[in-house]
C-alpha cells in the first residue's frame, strides 16, 4: 500500500518530535542519527529547501552542544545537497557555512575537509573564480583573523577582494609581532601578489588603508623608499606606462632586492599589466631588470615611449634610506 502524503508529513513530524527530545535528554547520538534518517526521506522527496534547513539547523545545534564530529557531518552533508542542488552562492548561504565553520573546534580534522568542500562549492557556475568565491574567502578571512590564525586569515584575505579588511589587519599585525623595519615589507608583498592574482584595485585598497592606518606611516611622500616604489608602480599600472614601469625598476633596484621574491612578482606583473612576453634568454642576463630591458627592446614597435614617462616624478633613489 502507497503511503499517501498526510503519512508521510506525519511521520517526518513524529521523527522531528522524537528527535528534539533526544537532545534534550542529550543522547546526541540517536538525535544525530534522526536526522540522517530525515536527511535520506527529504532527499527522496526532492525537498532539498527543507533538507538544507534541516541539516544547516541540526549542524548548529549539534556543534553548540559540543558535538563537534556529529555537527561537521552534517554541515558537510549541507554542502553535499548544495553542490547536488547546484545552489548559487548568496549571502545567507555564504553566512550559513561561516557560521558552522566557526563553531567548529579549530583542531578538527573534518574542519578543514568542510571549508575545502565549500570553497570547492562556491565556484559553482563561475569560471573566474577558480579557488573559492571572494566573499567566502573574506568571510574565513575574518575568521581567522578573530582566532588569531593569521597566516590563514592572510591567505584567504588574498584570494578575496577586501584590500582594506586586509589592510587592517596587517597593521594590527605588525604593530603587535613585527619588527619596525619591516613596516614597508609587510604592504609590499600583499599588493604584489595581489597585482599577481590581477587584483588591481584591491591592491590600491589595501595599500591605500595601510599607509592610512598606520601610525607610524606619514605620506606620500614617504620616508620609506619602498612605500614609494610600490605607490608609483601603482600609478605606472593604471597608465599602462611600460617605459616608466622599467625605469622605476632601475631607479628602486636597491629596494627590490630586498626580498628575492620581488623580482620575480615584478616579472609576472609586467606581462600581465604590459603583455610583456616571458623572456627564454635569462641564462645569459640573469638579472631581472636586465629581462626587462631585454623585453622593451623586442616590444619596442608595440610601444611608443615618446613622452611616456613626463608625468612621473621618481623620487630619486638616493633620497632615502
Amino acid at each position: 500500500m502507497t503511503e499517501s502524503k498526510g503519512d508521510k508529513e506525519h511521520g517526518i513530524q513524529r521523527v522531528l518530535n522524537k528527535l528534539q527530545n533526544s537532545v534534550n535528554k542529550g543522547d546526541y547520538y540517536e538525535a544525530h542519527q534522526m536526522y540522517r534518517t530525515l536527511y535520506f526521506r527529504y532527499s527522496n522527496q526532492k525537498k532539498y529547501d527543507q533538507v538544507k534547513k534541516l541539516l544547516y539547523e541540526g549542524a548548529l545545534q549539534m556543534l553548540e552542544c559540543g558535538q563537534n564530529t556529529s555537527g561537521a557531518d552534517l554541515a558537510e552533508l549541507y554542502v553535499s545537497v548544495l553542490v547536488e542542488t547546484k545552489a548559487n552562492p548568496c549571502d545567507e548561504i555564504l553566512d550559513r557555512i561561516s557560521i558552522l565553520f566557526e563553531k567548529m573546534d579549530q583542531d578538527l580534522v573534518e574542519r578543514d575537509i568542510f571549508l575545502t568542500n565549500a570553497m570547492q562549492w562556491s565556484c559553482t557556475g563561475s569560471t573566474e573564480y577558480k579557488t573559492g568565491h571572494p566573499n567566502l574567502h573574506k568571510r574565513m578571512a575574518e575568521i581567522f583573523w578573530r582566532q588569531r590564525n593569521y597566516t590563514a586569515a592572510r591567505y584567504h584575505y588574498l584570494h578575496s577582494s577586501d584590500g582594506c579588511g586586509f589592510a587592517t589587519m596587517l597593521v594590527e599585525l605588525h604593530i603587535s609581532e613585527g619588527y619596525s623595519n619591516e613596516i614597508d615589507l609587510f604592504i609590499a608583498q600583499v599588493v604584489l601578489q595581489y597585482l599577481c592574482l590581477k587584483k588591481k584595485n584591491t591592491a590600491n585598497d589595501a595599500f591605500e588603508s595601510y599607509t592610512t592606518q598606520h601610525p607610524n606611516i606619514k605620506g606620500p611622500p614617504f620616508l620609506l623608499p619602498l612605500l614609494n616604489f610600490i605607490c608609483f608602480l601603482l600609478k605606472i599600472i593604471e597608465s599602462g606606462k611600460f617605459t616608466s614601469f622599467v625605469i622605476l625598476c632601475e631607479k628602486y633596484e636597491y629596494c627590490i632586492r630586498r626580498d628575492p621574491s620581488y623580482t620575480d612578482y615584478l616579472e609576472k606583473i609586467s606581462q600581465i599589466f604590459f603583455n610583456v612576453k616571458p623572456n627564454r634568454s635569462s641564462a645569459n642576463n640573469p638579472t631581472f631588470l636586465g629581462n626587462i630591458i631585454q623585453s622593451l627592446v623586442s616590444n619596442l614597435n608595440e610601444y611608443d615611449s615618446e613622452g611616456e614617462n613626463d608625468d612621473i616624478m621618481f623620487t630619486p633613489s638616493s633620497s632615502s634610506s
